[in-house]
């Protein structure tokens, strides 16, 4: 087209709506999560100098040589440490999921069945945990739980710690810190409000007819619940465990001031080979495999989701 003929406001194709609302996000994607992926995975293949990790490209004899170091994924599958630490991660991120799950559920029902003058004050109660700085909040647990808190004379006075040790998450009666115990409570703490947020948005938007037709047709409360209720926020539970579920996997803060030496969990093997060992490319390595292992399934479980809503349609 002749730049004589074209109208006024005239822009052009790849600047129009939906191709422009959908790049902005793609470019946030690509700078602050693919470019930092591949300058990990880049240091992952690459040589530990003297004092910087070496780069994988170089210039001998005028041609361009490139190194490609692979030893670091071959100790992954020898070292039976990392797979353990990897394990443990999902094991603990898993449980950590559920028990989210089981009291986040029914406080974002309740939050979403009270009266609308009350439903802001709830939610700011949720969200008035991160006015408090996390390491804080993590310490706190630290005095809870120890010998003398309030929540260790409470769950020893009760003798519920011999369940505890029944279950095997504490290794001694009456000792509750750095223990699987304690690790699970600070994590299912910190990362409650990311299950209960995702819920209440859910919930809140639900037709509240569609229980009434239940009752018409002779449904119980409790069975309209499972029937209606739990089917129709299944993009809530989802939403909700895959925010809680993904941090988990990779923390490192609360299993180093809450666990112990049973609790051992990828990230602070991260921490180690980056700082202890001063071997950034195997640190690398792991978190190469630490996001694999979390995106993959994720892609794969997204892939089939949207083929079933399709199929519906």
């Amino acid at each position: 087209m002749d730049a004589s003929n074209k109208k006024p406001g005239w822009r052009p194709s790849w600047w129009r709506g939906r191709t422009a609302v959908i790049g902005v996000p793609y470019f946030w994607l690509l700078l602050f999560f693919l470019a930092p992926f591949l300058i990990v995975a880049n240091y992952s293949v690459s040589e530990m100098g003297a004092i910087r990790v070496e780069n994988i490209t170089s210039v001998v004899d005028g041609a361009v040589k490139l190194t490609v170091k692979y030893s670091n994924y071959v100790n992954l599958t020898a070292d039976n440490l990392y797979w353990h630490a990897y394990l443990a991660s999902l094991k603990y991120a898993f449980f950590t999921t559920v028990f989210c799950l089981l009291i986040g559920y029914p406080f974002a029902y309740f939050m979403a069945r009270a009266k609308q003058a009350l439903q802001p004050t709830l939610l700011m109660l949720v969200m008035l945990p991160f006015w408090t700085s996390f390491l804080l909040r993590v310490y706190a647990w630290k005095g809870l739980l120890d010998e003398g808190g309030w929540v260790a004379d409470l769950i020893t006075g009760s003798h519920f710690d011999r369940v505890l040790l029944w279950l095997g998450v504490i290794e001694t009666q009456g000792q509750l810190m750095h223990t699987t115990f304690s690790l699970i409570v600070g994590m299912t703490y910190t990362y409650l409000p990311f299950m209960i947020l995702p819920l209440y948005a859910n919930l809140s938007k639900m037709d509240l007819r569609l229980l009434e037709a239940a009752s018409d047709l002779g449904a119980t409360p409790w069975v309209a619940f499972w029937r209606v209720t739990v089917p129709l926020s299944k993009a809530g539970i989802i939403a909700g465990s895959m925010l809680v579920f993904i941090p988990c996997v990779g923390e490192y803060v609360t299993p180093e001031l809450l666990g112990g030496p049973t609790t051992l969990m990828i990230g602070r093997v991260i921490w180690d080979e980056n700082f202890s060992n001063n071997d950034p490319p195997m640190a690398s390595a792991v978190a190469v495999i630490l996001v694999l292992l979390i995106v993959v399934p994720l892609a794969i479980f997204n892939k089939y989701q949207v083929e079933a809503q399709e199929a519906r349609k």
